[in-house]
């Protein structure tokens, strides 16, 4: 049976059909091959046809045969920062590739106030992409969300394909970007209050909640509509170290960075520590005061022939757009210097076409949750 053949076999029927036919009448069963072939025909698999989409669909017919298949093939496909590749679901909030920038595009429908995020297959602007994720705007009294989910036709928060959303305050001048799927920091744990006592009981599981994982603000612009927009984007979950040291890895929860503790996480009595804790306790403290990242839109040139502000976004904005915005990280806390680096750019390509560019440390649902912040009307700033 070649690797071909084996593809569009379980592709053709339900894996768990396969599984289920093979352990009742056929000897032969999925699970039961040999851990070293099973591994070999997954290596084939994952760098067949270049490992870009709609190949890509493989891998993940192969991760749901069955529970050894789904293990090997998480333990051989690489994450996105090193890979450059989009495979599953968790991709989307692990980081981008460090030397290049996963090219994406938005499509933005304004009857419904919907957005939808594809990966771009080629580098025309015109292919119709991998669908992503999608976005909804809900217009309430004194803010804005864009609910962030997998799916476009669930935008439920209690959907298990929910995954977050973006909040604006009234004048749409800050957003805040809310994780759906994440746990607290590490060291946290639920608190529950009996009701026969005034004991206060400590639960070990921690559920998920929604948390604060970013902070966007767009300043004043003394220059209206003429002028570009500043806007200043707070990574809370991610160190500033993340960005200076070649070597290091994006941690891609909370529980892996918290700057500062969230106003989300209150709770009515403080943990006991020990003494066996004490080294562990320090060195997370010494975590926790490390700074953010910070980026900042890159601040655009005047072209004095064009009479325009003016970015070099290597051909893939064409038309021009008070919401087109390059960011890159302020390296230097106290003189405010920005890096060379583009970590995301946004800009318009049509009528209701954009396209998002992003990069490592952020992830795709962090850069998508940053590019919904900018088609909200800011009296404030313009």
């Amino acid at each position: 049976m070649t690797i071909r053949t084996l593809i569009q076999d379980m592709r053709s029927r339900p894996h768990r059909v396969v599984h289920d036919a093979a352990t009742a009448s056929d000897p032969f069963s999925w699970s039961d091959l040999p851990e070293e072939l099973l591994r070999e025909i997954l290596i084939r698999v994952e760098s067949a046809d270049g490992g870009d989409w709609p190949s890509r669909r493989n891998v993940v017919a192969c991760a749901g045969v069955c529970r050894s298949w789904r293990i090997l093939t998480k333990e051989i496909v690489t994450v996105p920062q090193f890979s450059s590749k989009l495979t599953f679901p968790t991709s989307l909030k692990q980081p981008g590739p460090r030397d290049s920038l996963v090219q994406c595009f938005i499509k933005r429908n304004r009857n419904t106030q919907s957005y939808h995020l594809y990966l771009g297959l080629t580098n025309s602007l015109t292919d119709d992409g991998k669908f992503l994720l999608a976005a909804s705007k809900l217009k309430r009294a004194t803010c804005t969300d864009y609910i962030i989910s997998l799916r476009s036709d669930d935008m439920s928060k209690r959907s298990n394909v929910y995954l977050g959303r973006v909040r604006s305050n009234f004048l749409g001048t800050k957003f805040t970007v809310i994780d759906g799927n994440l746990t607290p920091p590490t060291g946290a744990a639920k608190m529950q209050k009996s009701r026969s006592s005034n004991l206060i009981k400590v639960s070990p599981k921690v559920p998920q909640g929604s948390y604060p994982i970013a902070h966007i603000s767009y300043e004043f612009n003394v220059l209206g509509s003429r002028g570009p927009r500043r806007m200043r984007c707070i990574m809370d979950t991610i160190p500033m170290s993340m960005v200076e040291s070649r070597g290091g890895v994006a941690p891609t929860s909370i529980s892996s960075f918290s700057p500062r503790p969230s106003p989300l996480l209150r709770y009515h009595s403080k943990p006991v520590r020990s003494n066996s804790a004490t080294c562990s306790d320090s060195g997370n403290n010494l975590r926790e005061r490390e700074p953010p990242l910070v980026l900042s839109n890159k601040t655009p040139r005047w072209h004095e022939q064009l009479r325009c502000w003016c970015l070099n976004f290597h051909g893939r904005v064409t038309v021009a757009s008070v919401k087109n915005f390059q960011l890159v990280a302020v390296s230097d806390c106290e003189t405010q210097q920005p890096s060379e680096r583009i970590i995301l750019q946004f800009g318009k390509v049509g009528k209701d076409m954009f396209t998002m560019d992003y990069g490592y440390p952020i992830s795709a649902f962090q850069a998508f949750a940053i590019c919904l912040s900018s088609f909200e009307t800011r009296i404030a700033c313009e």
